[in-house]
């Protein structure tokens, strides 16, 4: 199947289904001579797994990784490094119902009349299990990413439903099931949440990502652009059906003077941009938010047609997300790493000279010249002035 692999210098194939017996993924191009362990990766899987909270779904897959190839004593060589992580907790019975229907927003239709045949055991090759292998990779982008950088990803859930979470403290975040950074709305999430799922329905979140730390230069012009590069990637994450980098769609009611991010000797005087003008990182904080859908799974009875184009109606039963969205946020941040590592290796590999050059500048610029403000959206404050 086409559309497995994402990147260039730093490339990841993704592999496997729901139900099968495994999924996991392939890293060609990892830099060599950094250290990597199996307890690198896991922390990242163990926030993304199924079953950490009540309001997610109760399939029980613990997610350990294993490290197949590509380290040696300890330490990447440079060679394919291959992920697995297996499938131990699949219910493939609850799924019979909609062995010959298709459910309303799902893949099911599609895949079948594409490829002529589809796994329908929780939806297969289409299944939001799949990002598992992504945050493990994104674990290793990241590591690499820290240390040779500093560059630092970090995300959070900022709207869950039609209920806004106002940014509070990115302390916050590691401290409920939703990754809200307000830890005063948790209470009300959980009660939301709570009633979404005895009414059988589901919801959609928006998640804003931020990556800091990031140098100026990475991403190329016109069709390598890095914040196109980044919408790419996160429209790869199921459910998603809306980037926005910076101000994004804010930008409409927006002026010319208040937009165009003013510069002073100290640095950009604010961040609509997201941290990307003309395809290339400025040096700021890259900005990125994300639009999930509601769970198109859910229990109650939805109007669809059979494989005969018959109609009929369905309902799914089984174990699923109310709000997908709410497993999210270290899928985003995986996603995010992932495209600023190929990005960082091929600015490496085509700007060596100039790489250096920009760093040495950066050291001696005055402090605050490569902070400014990092826009999220027009009811969010700055972390940095929260």
């Amino acid at each position: 199947m086409s559309g497995s692999t994402l990147g260039k210098l730093f490339s990841v194939t993704n592999f496997g289904e729901s139900h099968g017996p495994a999924i996991g993924c392939v890293i060609d191009g990892c830099p060599p001579g950094m250290g990597l362990t199996a307890d690198d990766i896991q922390p990242d899987l163990d926030r993304r797994k199924p079953g950490t909270s009540r309001h997610v779904t109760q399939r029980r897959e613990e997610d350990r990784v294993e490290i197949l190839s590509g380290v040696f004593e300890g330490k990447t060589t440079g060679t394919p490094i291959a992920l697995l992580i297996r499938n131990e907790d699949q219910r493939s019975r609850d799924y019979g119902n909609i062995a010959d229907s298709f459910r309303p927003g799902h893949a099911d239709y599609t895949y079948l009349q594409k490829y002529g045949i589809r796994d329908h055991r929780g939806g297969g090759r289409s299944s939001a299990r799949l990002t598992a292998p992504t945050v493990a990779a994104g674990a290793v982008a990241r590591k690499w990413l820290l240390e040779k950088f500093g560059v630092v990803i970090r995300g959070y859930l900022s709207q869950l439903g039609e209920n806004k979470i106002v940014f509070e403290t990115w302390d916050a975040v590691h401290q409920n099931p939703f990754f809200a950074a307000n830890a005063s709305m948790i209470a009300a999430l959980e009660a939301y949440m709570d009633r979404l799922r005895k009414s059988g329905e589901s919801c959609g979140a928006r998640i804003n990502v931020v990556a800091s730390g990031v140098p100026v230069g990475w991403g190329d012009p016109i069709y390598d652009r890095l914040d196109a590069a980044i919408a790419h990637a996160m429209m790869g994450i199921n459910a998603v059906k809306g980037v926005e980098i910076g101000a994004g769609f804010h930008s409409i009611e927006q002026k010319g003077t208040e937009h165009s991010d003013e510069m002073s000797p100290d640095g950009f005087l604010s961040n609509n941009a997201g941290g990307v003008l003309g395809g290339i990182s400025t040096g700021q904080d890259i900005t990125v938010s994300i639009a999930i859908k509601p769970t198109s799974s859910i229990r109650l009875d939805r109007k669809t047609i059979d494989k005969t184009g018959n109609p009929v109606v369905i309902n799914t039963h089984g174990r699923h997300d109310p709000c997908v969205g709410i497993r999210a946020t270290p899928i985003a941040e995986a996603m995010l790493a992932l495209v600023l590592i190929d990005r960082a290796l091929v600015h490496r590999a085509q700007n060596g000279d100039v790489i250096s050059a920009t760093l040495r500048i950066a050291a001696q610029a005055p402090v605050g010249a490569n902070q400014s403000k990092t826009y999220r959206s027009a009811d969010d404050p700055d972390p940095a002035e929260a």
